[in-house]
């Protein structure tokens, strides 16, 4: 080994390095995905720790009991989220006939307009019954399956939501029971690299809702000037899905045009897909760069590339956990760099050196 050049021994040191923490990042990658159950609520706590976490510490401030803050906390994000949902799905059923038709009609259109392909899509439409008679079975246990997921997904989000509580009330311990799990020597720093992972998420989550509530408000605006139904919940379904980056972004637009064209015709739909346009202009150029970079302090590139790696994991809910947890891991990578990456005057050699001099 000391044959090899000093040069090529740094490089397969590192190569050791890279392959013992990808071998242990697959690994623990595939211990959630077999205790997703238990991991997912965790997760989804620690987002909501994060984001509620400036509103428990101004209850507790407020001489409120900790127990009283946690629990008014989750009682007002159950009432915001409940309410936004039940705004979404009313407007929703309200505009679904019409949606329906308008996209028969589109697809009549195409049927005229398209001759041979678009007659494939009108007798599609035409032998839907006897589709649906020869997939019935099929669909019957795809809804049983879709029914479970839904229930799967209710009892994860209360367990959550529990461990937002206790998240928040039990927060004053956490840095002792942290420090005491620690191995000897390492405390501080291991404290240190917590702070810093939960700082990056808690200004990920803070970014993102400044961000979904302006994108909010000015899609709604729009909708409101189009005067399309529904805009307060169209408005409140942006707000809702922007915590999924780019697709969220992308349903949501999707389901506004739809509703616009649905309700007000062809041209009014146009103006409406400028609207929402113009809205991820705006977040792409300005609030990003200004929110974004100074709470969550990640490259665009970055974010594009652990969404993609979180989806390709663990779909639509790796979309959502990707970019909090890398900017907890640049938090970490920091921090790290930050106490063993530079030497410093302080250094052990910069004080001998110094100890020197004196003599």
């Amino acid at each position: 080994m000391y044959l090899l050049p000093v040069p090529v021994r740094r490089f397969a040191a590192w190569c050791v390095v890279v392959l013992v923490a990808s071998g242990v990042g697959w690994v623990g990658i595939r211990l959630c995905a077999v205790f997703s159950t238990a991991v997912t609520p965790v997760l989804l706590a620690l987002l909501g720790t994060a984001l509620l976490g400036p509103l428990y510490r101004r209850m507790v401030k407020a001489r409120v009991p900790r127990a009283v803050a946690a629990g008014l906390t989750c009682v007002a994000v159950v009432a915001v989220v409940g309410g936004a949902v039940y705004i979404v799905v009313a407007a929703l059923i309200d505009t679904g006939d019409e949606i329906i038709a308008s996209l028969r009609h589109a697809a009549e259109g195409i049927a005229e307009h398209f001759g041979a392909a678009g007659t494939s899509l009108d007798d599609l439409a035409a032998n839907s019954r006897e589709l649906l008679s020869r997939f019935g079975g099929t669909a019957a246990s795809n809804v049983i399956s879709g029914v479970s997921v839904v229930g799967e997904g209710l009892a994860m989000a209360v367990l959550a939501l529990l461990l937002v509580f206790f998240f928040l009330r039990d927060s004053d311990r956490a840095v002792g029971a942290l420090r005491s799990f620690a191995p000897p020597g390492t405390a501080d720093t291991v404290e240190a690299m917590a702070r810093r992972a939960f700082q990056a998420v808690e200004g990920f989550m803070r970014g993102t809702t400044i961000i979904a509530l302006i994108d909010a408000l000015c899609i709604t605006v729009g909708l409101l000037v189009l005067d399309v139904p529904g805009a307060v919940g169209l408005g409140a379904l942006v707000f809702v899905l922007a915590y999924i980056p780019y697709l969220g972004a992308f349903l949501s637009g999707a389901v506004a045009v739809l509703v616009a064209l649905a309700e007000r015709g062809f041209v009014i739909a146009l103006w409406a897909l400028g609207v929402v346009l113009a809205v991820q202009v705006l977040e792409g150029h300005v609030l990003q760069p200004m929110i974004q970079s100074r709470t969550v302090q990640m490259h665009p590139a970055a974010v594009m590339l652990a969404i993609t790696a979180g989806a390709s994991v663990a779909g639509i809910l790796g979309m959502l956990l990707a970019v909090p947890l890398t900017a907890a891991a640049f938090g970490v990578l920091h921090e790290l760099r930050t106490r063993y990456g530079t030497s410093g005057p302080s250094g052990p050699s910069a004080t001998a050196a110094e100890a020197g001099g004196g003599s």
